[in-house]
C-alpha cells in the first residue's frame, strides 16, 4: 500500500457503526489498560488456522464457524461454553464422515460481544435512547444509565472472553474432543429426536472404524488427531479501540497480530474501501474475512480483496456470502466469476442467516429453517455451476434449548417462540436444528464431490 500502516492509522478514517462514549478521558485509560494485558492468542495459533484456511480456498477443507450472535455476561456459564463446544464437534463429525472431507473448527466465541444495529438510537412512547450495540457496549434496559456507552465494558469482555478461551483449549486439547467419546457428545434433549437417533448411528459407524484403526495401531496414545482438535476463535472487529490495544508485534516475524481472536472479520455495514475498518485489518497478519451482502458489486468486491490481501496470499481471505435465500442465486455468481476472471485466492463461506430474519406473527424477531437451507443449497448450487469450492458455513448457533427459529424437523412454530427465546440480539439454531442443517449439508458436499473422488481413485 501507498500509505503506512500503523495499528492506529485508522483513527484518521470514516467510522460507521462504533458508539460515542461520553467520556474520552476514561476510553482512553481502559485502552491503555488493555495494552498491558497478555494476549488473548498468540501469532502461531493465527498462522495455524491460516494454513488451514488456504487449504479450504483451494477446495480441500471446509469450515465450520458458528456460536452466539452476540455472547453476553448474563449467559457466561461453563455449561453453555461446553454444549457450543460439544454442538460444533458433532456437525464436524458428521461433515468430515459424511463428505470424507477436513473440517477447520472456528467459533463465534471469546470476543463476539458487539452487533451493528441498523439505527443508532431507539425510541419507545416519548423517549429516545442510544441503541442497544450488544454487552461489549451497553446494557440492554431501556434507560439512561444501561444505554450509555460504558468504557469499563471492554475491560470485562478481556476477562470473560480470557476465561472461554481458557475453557475452549481445555476441551479441545485436554481430551474431551477424542473421538472415542463422539457418543457422549449427544446432549440430553437431542438423543431422543431424529437427528440424535441419526447421529448415534454415525458414532457407532465411527466407533467400529477406530476399532479397526486400533488395530492397525493408531489410538489415542499414538495419534494425537484422534485425542485432540484445532479450534480457534473469530468475532467481528466492530470496536477498534479494543482491538488495537490488543494488537502486538510478533517477535519471530515482526508481524503485527490482533490477538483478541485467531480470525477477524469486517462486516456488511463496515465494509468500505476507505472506511477505518478495512483499514485497520489491512496491517493485521491474521486471516481476515468480510460478509458479502447483496449490495456489493464486482468491482468494489475486488478493490476489497487487493486492499486487504495485495499480496493474494491463500487462506488471508475469507468471503463470507450473507444474501438472503431469495437472492443468493442472482446475487453471488456475479462476484464467483469475477473472483475466479481475476486469479484471486479466497475462501467462499455461507452465512445463510443474517439474509433471512423475519417477524414472526407474534412480533417475534425469527429465522425460517427452510429459508437457512434454501440459502445454503443455492450456495452450493451456484459453486457447482461455477467450478468453484463452497467452502463452508457460518452459522448464528447455540448448544442451548432455545427456541428462536422456526421450522426444522423440530417444528417450531411462530408460538413456540415464546418458550425459550433467550438471545441478546438475533434468533439462534438450537442444537437439533444446528445438527439437521449438519447432515444436510453433508450429504450436499458429499454429492458435490463424489465425481472428483471418483477421478482421484482412477489409475494414472
Amino acid at each position: 500500500m501507498a500509505n503506512k500502516w500503523t495499528p492506529d492509522s485508522w483513527r484518521g478514517k470514516p467510522i460507521l457503526q462504533v458508539p460515542e462514549y461520553r467520556d474520552a478521558s476514561a476510553l482512553e485509560d481502559m485502552e491503555a489498560d488493555l495494552r498491558r494485558r497478555p494476549p488473548l492468542v498468540f501469532a502461531g495459533e493465527a498462522r495455524s488456522l491460516k494454513r488451514a484456511l488456504a487449504t479450504v480456498a483451494e477446495g480441500e477443507a471446509f469450515l465450520l464457524q458458528g456460536g452466539d450472535c452476540a455472547e453476553s455476561f448474563a449467559e457466561f456459564h461453563p455449561d453453555n461454553i461446553r454444549d457450543t463446544f460439544r454442538v460444533l464437534l458433532q456437525m464436524a463429525v458428521v461433515l468430515t464422515y459424511g463428505a470424507a472431507l477436513p473440517v477447520v473448527k472456528v467459533g463465534r466465541m471469546a470476543g463476539q460481544f458487539a452487533k451493528p444495529r441498523s439505527s443508532p438510537t431507539e425510541t419507545q412512547g416519548e423517549v429516545t435512547l442510544d441503541s442497544y450495540r450488544g454487552d461489549m457496549v451497553n446494557g440492554m434496559d431501556f434507560t439512561e444509565d444501561a444505554r450509555a456507552p460504558d468504557p469499563d465494558r471492554l475491560m470485562r469482555v478481556y476477562n470473560q472472553s480470557a476465561s472461554t478461551l481458557n475453557l475452549l483449549r481445555a476441551f479441545a486439547q485436554g481430551g474431551y474432543a477424542d473421538l472415542h467419546k463422539v457418543h457422549q457428545w449427544n446432549l440430553g434433549f437431542v438423543a431422543d429426536s431424529a437427528e440424535g437417533e441419526k447421529y448415534s448411528d454415525l458414532a457407532d459407524r465411527l466407533d467400529e472404524t477406530l476399532a479397526f484403526m486400533a488395530a492397525c495401531g493408531l489410538t489415542s496414545e499414538t495419534t494425537p488427531q484422534i485425542r485432540e482438535t484445532d479450534f480457534y476463535t473469530s468475532h467481528e472487529a466492530l470496536l477498534l479501540w479494543y482491538e488495537q490495544a490488543l494488537t502486538r508485534i510478533d517477535s519471530t516475524t515482526g508481524d503485527w497480530y490482533d490477538t483478541s481472536a485467531h480470525l477477524l472479520w469486517i462486516g456488511d455495514r463496515t465494509r468500505q474501501p476507505d472506511g477505518a475498518h478495512v483499514e485497520f485489518m489491512r496491517g493485521i497478519a491474521n486471516p481476515i474475512a468480510f460478509k458479502a451482502g447483496p449490495s456489493l458489486e464486482p468491482d468494489e468486491l475486488i478493490r476489497l480483496i487487493d486492499i486487504l490481501n495485495p499480496s493474494n496470499e491463500a487462506g488471508r481471505i475469507t468471503v463470507i456470502a450473507r444474501m438472503g435465500a431469495d437472492k443468493v442465486a442472482q446475487g453471488l455468481p456475479p462476484l464467483v466469476r469475477r473472483v475466479k476472471a481475476e486469479g484471486r485466492k479466497v475462501a467462499w463461506v455461507s452465512d445463510p442467516m443474517h439474509g433471512n430474519v423475519i417477524k414472526a406473527s407474534n412480533g417475534y424477531k425469527t429465522r425460517p429453517f427452510d429459508r437457512i437451507l434454501s440459502e445454503v443449497r443455492d450456495f452450493f448450487a451456484v459453486h457447482q455451476a461455477e467450478g468453484t469450492h463452497a467452502g463452508g458455513v457460518h452459522l448464528e448457533m447455540t448448544g442451548q434449548d432455545v427456541t428462536e427459529c422456526t421450522g426444522g424437523a423440530q417444528a417450531i412454530s411462530d408460538a413456540d417462540l415464546t418458550h425459550r427465546y433467550h438471545t441478546h440480539c438475533d434468533p439462534r439454531l438450537n442444537a437439533r436444528q444446528a445438527l439437521e442443517l449438519a447432515f444436510l449439508v453433508a450429504e450436499t458436499l458429499k454429492q458435490a464431490r463424489t465425481p472428483k473422488l471418483r477421478r482421484a481413485a482412477q489409475p494414472s
